[in-house]
């Protein structure tokens, strides 16, 4: 397994891996079919990224193929150029294989190169994987957003989680 930086030459791949996960995935912000992500608006948003230094995509590959994404936005004023939010996703076969960890720690290292201070996520009440990794990371649960989210006829509530460097 390789963790790197994403390129421009992965917009398409990783526009159809954002896909999966959102469709394999119970817990993510966009459920099946409802996000429509094109390879060249995820081209022009690696761009974008480029340039910001405080925004990355993080991806993890195994055998030529990506299986896992690890997106931090960077915050866009001063009083906020400290923090990146984060978005992580793993395609559910390669769940559990020290992926979600490997990509946390490549994050980490990139993030203390751009001096940022905090990292900061939210995650549905629900997902016990989740949690228990970014536990494993060192984030803490800061607050609970109740009834954030409304999943198979339910109103679920996230935790508000973050880190600091």
């Amino acid at each position: 397994m390789k963790i790197r930086h994403v390129s421009l030459e992965d917009a398409e791949q990783v526009c159809h891996l954002i896909l999966r996960v959102e469709n394999d995935s119970k817990y993510m912000l966009f459920g099946p079919g409802e996000r429509m992500v094109t390879k060249e608006q995820l081209h022009s948003r690696i761009l974008a990224m480029e340039s910001e230094q405080r925004s990355t995509i993080i991806v993890a590959e195994s055998d030529d193929k990506l299986v896992g994404y690890l997106m931090a936005s960077g915050g866009s004023s001063n009083r906020t150029n400290h923090t990146v939010y984060l978005v992580v996703g793993i395609l559910t076969d390669y769940q559990g294989q020290g992926i979600g960890i490997a990509l946390f720690e490549f994050l980490e290292q990139w993030a203390k190169q751009q001096n940022i201070h905090r990292m900061e996520l939210t995650v549905a009440h629900p997902n016990e994987a989740g949690i228990r990794l970014y536990k494993k990371m060192k984030f803490t649960i800061e607050g609970t957003k109740r009834n954030s989210l409304y999943i198979d006829g339910n109103y679920v509530d996230e935790y508000y989680m973050a880190k600091l460097i």
